[in-house]
């Protein structure tokens, strides 16, 4: 069995956002064993797993891509959105976008401390849109 749908997030300031349960709430109902795949469709936005209890998390990993790859560099070719456009390709391309996460028993089966990130490079990215495909049975 597949199935696939498409839906949109709301917008979120520049950083790094707990989105799980905004994801499970567009997501039909899913499989007893399965997997599901996120793909998000943009090139300055991205998905990632990672800690979902504590927000300094969330903070610190924004702090570390922006030391990381830095605003205004005069390297940049690709200027012509504004000073945070090619710093969030950049950043897009080392997280990537999407995700796969197995579905046990009809539920994600994240970790204890894992939740789905949108992962958002631009300081006005607008809405994004996501596809979930899942497979399972």
């Amino acid at each position: 069995m597949w199935q696939q749908t498409e839906f949109t997030l709301q917008e979120r300031r520049k950083g790094f956002h707990l989105v799980t349960s905004e994801i499970i709430n567009h997501l039909p109902q899913l499989p007893k064993v399965g997997l599901l795949h996120l793909f998000i469709k943009h090139t300055s936005a991205a998905l990632s797993i990672n800690e979902n209890a504590d927000p300094d998390v969330r903070t610190d990993l924004e702090s570390i891509f922006n030391h990381v790859i830095r605003e205004r560099e005069p390297y940049y070719q690709h200027t012509l959105e504004g000073d945070d456009d090619m710093p969030a390709h950049a950043k897009c391309s080392i997280i990537g976008p999407s995700i796969s996460i197995p579905i046990t028993n009809g539920h994600l089966n994240l970790g204890t401390w894992q939740g789905i990130y949108l992962c958002e490079f631009r300081h006005y990215g607008g809405a994004r849109r996501i596809v979930a495909t899942i497979t399972g049975e």
